[in-house]
């Protein structure tokens, strides 16, 4: 689910940058939410049966669950933009992706009985990086391509 969020946050900053269109960012969200949801589940899928271990059952349950959480937490990003100006929304989902991060990855390090601060910081790092490039990058293609 990290994946998804820095994902996530990555389109909504390029989109933001490169264009400064609530419409384009709001079908960026759904269309990731579902392309990034299907993919990783596929993965998953395959991934499951590999392994040999587990029944059908299980393989599509652990499909099925990839699906939707992946699918919720990126469609999660789309309420701001219903509800408060694009602005706003852009900076309200950043907060939201690196506490989403953060809480995900303290709790995976707590489950797993390791400290949590270092996958914290590493994870919370790269989305920030990717919050960087993102923004730079749609910046540079507005300016490339004059829709600014």
């Amino acid at each position: 689910m990290t994946s998804g969020v820095i994902t996530t946050l990555g389109l909504i900053v390029g989109i933001d940058a490169g264009t400064n269109s609530r419409l384009a960012i709001m079908a960026g969200i759904v269309a990731i939410a579902v392309a990034d949801a299907f993919s990783d589940a596929s993965a998953m899928h395959v991934s499951e049966e590999a392994e040999k271990v587990h029944s059908s059952d299980q393989v599509r349950s652990s499909t099925l669950w990839t699906f939707v959480a992946k699918f919720v937490v990126a469609m999660s990003f789309l309420v701001p933009f219903l509800i408060l100006h694009e602005d706003e929304a852009v900076v309200v989902d950043v907060v939201w992706g690196l506490l989403l991060t953060a809480v995900l990855n303290y709790f995976i390090a707590k489950q797993q009985k390791e400290t949590s601060l270092w996958p914290i910081v590493e994870h919370v790092g790269i989305a920030v990086i990717v919050i960087a490039i993102t923004y730079f990058v749609g910046t540079l293609i507005s300016y490339l391509f004059g829709t600014s």
